[in-house]
């Protein structure tokens, strides 16, 4: 099962970052084939770090805590928090490595979850290209949306844009988003 992995930077700890960078680095490898997304998240400019995305394919919640708390960056105290939940992933493009890129999120109150495939049709059967991952965040039985996430190849204000129609329906009414600046992870 898929996990959206979100950690919050501290503040004021990028240079305690690149000394940890390496053992991220070696530690992410070892997840490399269950992996479906990652990167960091970025400030407004896209000049800094300020937090950390992956979605990573676990058994279940308490492997992915693991997978978060376990994590170098976490065990050096750089995060100063994180989320780990259920995701069933309706889109899934490779990002581009030179374009910039906002994720897009929002959380609600568990509601109904849409029965089957009926989550995809939500995207319609040609996706805006700027859309390279989306996936609902769920409880842990299933039953019911809790969130959605979203990487758009765009900056906020229009990524946003792309993403609210859908994340509407699902919440069942009007949600607000939370856009940051975005890239895409990995050792090149």
């Amino acid at each position: 099962m898929p996990f959206y992995v979100h950690a919050q930077d501290k503040p004021g700890v990028a240079d305690q970052l690149l000394e940890f960078a390496e053992e991220h680095w070696s530690y992410m490898d070892r997840f490399d084939g269950r992996l479906i997304l990652r990167g960091p998240t970025l400030s407004d400019d896209g000049e800094e770090h300020t937090g950390s995305v992956h979605i990573v394919d676990f058994a279940d919640r308490a492997a992915a805590e693991r997978f978060a708390t376990e994590e170098p960056y976490w065990r050096a105290g750089l995060y100063q928090d994180f989320t780990a939940v259920p995701a069933v992933v309706l889109l899934r493009r490779e990002p581009a490595a030179d374009a910039p890129y906002t994720l897009i999120t929002a959380q609600w109150p568990p509601h109904a979850r849409t029965p089957g495939d009926a989550e995809q049709r939500l995207l319609g059967a040609e996706p805006d290209g700027r859309l390279s991952f989306v996936a609902v965040l769920v409880d842990d039985d299933h039953d019911s949306t809790t969130g959605v996430v979203a990487a758009v190849r765009s900056l906020p204000d229009e990524a946003q844009s792309l993403v609210q129609e859908l994340a509407d329906r699902l919440a069942g009414g009007p949600t607000p988003l939370t856009a940051q600046r975005w890239q895409r992870g990995g050792r090149n």
